[in-house]
């Protein structure tokens, strides 16, 4: 009996980091903390939970800053140290930033939104549902077996699923969320599919021991990996919004609240991406031939079609605006997936990988700074169409300058220096992997979407048709406008502060 027990007990879990966990943990502990605290406050007081939501976030971020000093594993096999479910390394601190700090800056955003709802909104669990969805795609970038991978992944969904479909009675609100909710349970019951012909074939759930061991299996299990690992794929393939799986992404931001539509487009990408990454460069780096160009292929599909999409909007149109951001936040989804494919064909797939963060945490400041003024407009311009914003500089000309700023970064074009770097970042990824056809077809897109994001910044310059409308700037919506502004200025002025990720192996 002892005998039988020791090998178990050799497998047993118990190292736990403390430290390590803080970011997730404090968001997740504060989100219940939150809820519980919901049931005690009167209605006059309820603005004070958006608050300690708020103070939760930053303190989550700045738990981030004593991680800095180097690697670190938790939950560990006893009998092997190296085999972890849980690694705070460059890449997850990365991730674990840009998760975080655009849950904070939604939750800025957040917090004028439920004003302006005057009880439309739950508040108690608008900021339960934000801080448990938040506390799983931190915990998502860390995880390092299949098993905490999805866990995280639904951890960081479902919430996202009540969040868009909170306003109780608004037609929008619940068809949004139905499409978001059939979607992504599409999504897990394939990932979840794929993980367990993975795991039959493999004996394993953690990646590192998946990446050795899927390489000898025997030769009658060899069909099962494969289909595992295609079925894996597709089901981050819905995650990430990559075309086919795109559908869902115009209705949802449109039915959310605003700052629900800002988190899932900064977010929720980072989630499906992280995913993606964890599971190709560190799971499956054998299946490199498969998996390389089939997600070249979806990065060239996803980011034309997120593009002439975003072309096809018309600026009269009710929601205007919000969907030439969820159209246009498609494509650079694309964008987003070439430097994973370019892994694929790469001997420093690290590298490449770098090139993702590095264009995803500049994609994220200047994408919530153009939702946040978004939200701005919306306050006095219900239907937030694009020709709304015609004479912004007239009443509004810092926020009118800021705009145009954060779609020229967008579209890769100076003042927006940052934007241009990390663009051709991605681009020389392209170019490194011997992916030619891929890097013309990127640059075909970056030609079109200039005329939507120019169009746009051209209408916030021009005459306003009637008496020009001052938008009053609430404190959170000008903290949140501030924030994203001094980012991605600074960013712009320091490139090199995310561009370094394109130059460092990141595991």
């Amino acid at each position: 009996m002892s005998s039988l027990a020791q090998p178990l007990a050799q497998n047993l879990v118990q190292s736990v980091d403390w430290l390590a966990i803080a970011p997730p943990t404090i968001a997740a502990v504060v989100g219940l903390v939150v809820l519980v605290a919901d049931l005690f406050v009167g209605d006059n007081r309820k603005a004070l939970l958006g608050w300690v939501s708020v103070a939760g976030l930053a303190a989550s971020v700045i738990m981030l800053l004593p991680l800095l000093d180097g690697d670190r594993s938790t939950f560990c096999l006893t009998g092997d140290a190296d085999v972890c479910s849980y690694t705070a390394d460059t890449f997850t601190l990365a991730i674990q930033f840009l998760v975080l700090g655009g849950a904070l800056l939604a939750a800025l955003l957040s917090v004028t939104a439920l004003k302006d709802a005057d009880r439309g909104l739950p508040e108690g669990e608008f900021w339960f549902l934000l801080l448990s969805s938040a506390a799983g795609a931190a915990l998502l970038p860390a995880s390092r077996d299949l098993a905490t991978l999805i866990v995280a992944l639904e951890v960081a969904s479902l919430p996202a699923f009540a969040l868009v479909g909170l306003r109780h009675g608004d037609r929008r609100s619940s068809e949004a969320a139905l499409k978001f909710f059939l979607s992504s349970v599409t999504a897990t019951a394939v990932s979840l599919m794929g993980i367990s012909f993975v795991y039959a074939s493999t004996g394993t759930l953690y990646l590192t021991q998946v990446a050795d061991r899927i390489q000898g299996i025997d030769g009658q299990l060899t069909t099962l990996a494969q289909t595992g690992v295609v079925l894996t794929l597709v089901g981050f393939a819905f995650k990430t919004a990559a075309v086919p799986f795109h559908f869902w992404v115009p209705d949802t931001y449109v039915g959310a609240p605003l700052p629900v539509a800002a988190y899932l487009s900064v977010v929720g990408k980072a989630v499906g991406f992280s995913g993606l990454i964890l599971v190709t460069v560190i799971a499956l780096p054998s299946y490199a031939d498969a998996w390389g160009p089939a997600l070249s292929t979806l990065a060239a599909l996803t980011m034309t079609v997120g593009n002439v999409g975003a072309l096809r909007q018309q600026a009269t149109r009710a929601y205007s605006a919000v969907r030439l951001l969820a159209w246009s936040s498609v494509g650079q989804a694309g964008y987003l997936l070439v430097p994973i494919a370019a892994a694929g064909y790469s001997d420093h797939a690290e590298r490449s990988i770098g090139s993702t963060v590095a264009y995803a945490l500049m994609y994220a400041a200047v994408n919530l700074g153009a939702f946040a003024v978004a939200a701005l407009v919306g306050r006095t311009k219900s239907l937030n169409r694009v020709s709304d914003y015609r004479g912004l500089y007239a009443s509004n000309p810092v926020t009118a300058l800021l705009l145009a700023f954060f779609l020229l970064c967008l579209a890769g074009l100076p003042p927006g220096i940052i934007g241009l770097f990390a663009k051709v970042t991605v681009f020389s990824a392209a170019v490194d992997a011997g992916l030619g056809w891929l890097a013309v077809v990127m640059a075909v897109n970056v030609v079109i979407a200039l005329f939507y994001y120019l169009q746009w910044t051209a209408l916030l310059f021009r005459a306003p048709e009637g008496e020009a409308v001052r938008h009053r700037v609430p404190a959170p919506l000008t903290a949140a406008i501030a924030l994203t502004a001094v980012l991605a200025v600074a960013l712009s002025g320091a490139p090199q502060l995310v561009l370094h990720f394109a130059d460092t192996s990141l595991f």
